[in-house]
């Protein structure tokens, strides 16, 4: 039986962590998302399962030794473009919920190792219609109902109803899962984020 992969996420703020956890979770429902909120039992867990680990800056500079060394794998929260760490992958988690997202899934998408890629699952939801791929596209690019009914010249009613009947055929209840929908899907390129 193949394992799923699995990600951990290390962080001493359990608020942080724990979000993280959920949007991991609508990212990438391929792996398994564990939380550490101590890098002992972080250590103890059987640390080599693990595809990636997200790691808050404060744990990374307390255990600078054992990431470097796992730099394939980590992934540094915290704010991006610190100079000292510009050899090491960073996720900007200060940034909105849209540049979150979409820097996860370049990250996802630059994975050049087999063991890293993280793939959607196989199942076929069902089929959208032209117009509501229309708009699947749109909110995946971050535009709001306003901006997706002036983009398309329809009513913010109609869009509304659009972005429900995607939720409801896709099983999808948040911006950041249609967004990986959309990648995943081919229907927008990762780098368009």
């Amino acid at each position: 039986m193949m394992m799923r992969p699995a990600i951990a996420v290390l962080s001493s703020n359990v608020l942080m962590g724990l979000g993280l956890k959920t949007l991991l979770g609508e990212l990438l429902p391929m792996a398994d998302i564990e939380v550490f909120d101590r890098f002992d039992d972080f250590e103890n867990s059987d640390a080599d399962r693990y595809v990636h680990f997200f790691v808050a800056k404060e744990d990374f500079l307390q255990h600078t030794a054992y990431f470097r060394s796992l730099s394939h794998k980590t992934i540094i929260l915290g704010r991006s473009g610190t100079a000292s760490f510009a050899d090491m992958h960073q996720l900007d988690i200060y940034s909105g919920e849209e540049r979150l997202v979409g820097d996860i899934l370049r990250l996802r998408h630059a994975a050049n190792r087999p063991e890293h890629r993280l793939t959607a699952s196989p199942s076929q939801p069902a089929a959208l219609s032209t117009r509501e791929e229309e708009v699947l596209i749109l909110i995946a690019r971050g535009l709001i109902n306003k901006q997706i009914a002036q983009r398309l010249g329809i009513g913010m009613t109609t869009v509304i109803s659009h972005r429900k009947n995607i939720m409801e055929k896709l099983g999808i209840k948040s911006v950041a899962g249609l967004t990986l929908y959309a990648v995943t899907r081919g229907y927008i390129d990762a780098g368009d984020l």
